[in-house]
């Protein structure tokens, strides 16, 4: 008779979990930076506070954004105007629009990456979804699992209201559920749009402010499995480790909160410095065994959050030049979309490597780390081996 071990060591797999498939997709309504004012101020009614307008000009300008894409067009907030209020009662109008929209999003970044694997979808057996916004239940996995026509008993797992650092937490569990169940492959998909955190200016709070300036709408999807069929697989990634931390001192460093009149956000004025000054003991754990501790050798996937932190960050580790670019250019492009960031962040890396001819999907290089950070204030940091292009 086999024994119980002897069938549990049969069922996992032998090598490391890798990314196989990574796509990203956005709404098609583009908000550009330039105008955002203007309108902003115009949808809430609050055209004659010219100072708080010039002072939310100044903020917008410092986010370095150039445009952003967003669910909500004028047209939803003119028939939602509590939602152009600053703290009105909403949460039904919101959730409304959520519901619906955070599945169909995520589907349009799912489909794509779908195709790029190139398998059949029969083969997928586990599903991780993430977003923070639209808590549900049956929730936006299993509207997903409908709009994909995935099989009935594909093992879902869904998060809500984790916030920016849910791309990594993503990463770290698919790992986990790849290595330990043989020829799993895990969807992973995080969704976000800003339906719970949009509303008018109010002058004390700079939270607000700053997220009305900063956030975006947009979805990231990747496959994940371990031992890949090279004949029929192609790994981008291989996931070597990953991590989870609070941060010292960090209490009220970022507050996220659901009231009736939606997401509230609150961050410290610390933010960038907590973030900065502790980054660099995770990073030595984590790639201690590697041999490395010149940040330099690494492809590095931050978490923008916003421009603050990227200054600090790369004074703070001693990073030469251009080594967080592929950051600013998805907060320029895009804002910060939460949780899918880091994943537009990699996919921008992957795609990069490949038109410059850089050897590898790592910017040339071979190991890498992709970390976000959100309320806790929590870290997910992952380390990530590249493939030659």
């Amino acid at each position: 008779m086999v024994g119980i071990q002897a069938m549990q060591r049969r069922e996992k797999p032998l090598g490391s979990a890798a990314i196989l498939a990574l796509a990203t997709a956005n709404p098609s309504n583009v908000v550009e930076q330039s105008t955002f004012t203007d309108y902003y101020f115009r949808i809430t009614n609050n055209e004659d506070n010219l100072a708080l307008k010039e002072k939310f000009q100044r903020m917008s300008t410092r986010t370095t954004v150039r445009k952003r894409h967003l669910h909500l067009t004028e047209e939803m907030l003119k028939e939602n105007p509590n939602m152009c209020e600053y703290m009105a009662p909403s949460l039904d109008a919101r959730q409304e629009i959520a519901i619906s929209a955070i599945p169909n999003l995520a589907r349009d970044a799912a489909e794509k990456a779908l195709k790029e694997w190139d398998r059949p979808r029969d083969e997928i057996t586990h599903m991780i979804f993430c977003s923070t916004t639209g808590a549900d239940s049956p929730g936006a996995d299993y509207r997903l699992l409908k709009l994909l026509n995935l099989k009935p008993n594909v093992k879902r797992l869904m998060f809500y209201h984790l916030g920016c650092y849910a791309g990594g937490t993503a990463l770290r569990v698919a790992k986990d559920i790849a290595e330990n169940n043989k020829n799993a492959r895990v969807l992973v998909v995080c969704a976000e749009i800003t339906v719970q955190c949009f509303r008018g200016p109010e002058l004390t709070d700079i939270s607000n402010l700053c997220a009305q300036a900063i956030f975006g709408d947009g979805a990231a999807a990747l496959v994940i499995g371990a031992d890949p069929v090279i004949s029929v697989e192609k790994p981008l990634y291989e996931i070597v480790s990953a991590m989870q931390v609070v941060l010292p001192d960090s209490e009220g460093a970022v507050d996220v909160h659901l009231k009736e009149a939606g997401l509230t956000i609150h961050s410290s004025s610390r933010l960038s410095d907590i973030i900065a000054k502790n980054l660099e003991p995770s990073l030595v754990e984590a790639f201690e065994p590697l041999g490395i501790s010149d940040w330099n050798e690494l492809f590095l996937l931050t978490h923008p959050g916003a421009p603050g932190v990227l200054d600090r960050v790369e004074a703070e580790l001693g990073l030469g030049p251009n080594k967080l670019d592929d950051s600013r250019h998805v907060l320029r492009e895009y804002g910060n979309m939460s949780s899918a960031t880091v994943l537009f962040i990699l996919n921008e890396m992957r795609r990069r490597s490949v038109v410059e001819k850089k050897g590898t999907t790592g910017d040339g290089l071979e190991y890498g780390v992709l970390y976000g950070f959100g309320p806790g204030l929590t870290v997910e940091m992952v380390v990530l081996r590249s493939t030659p292009i």
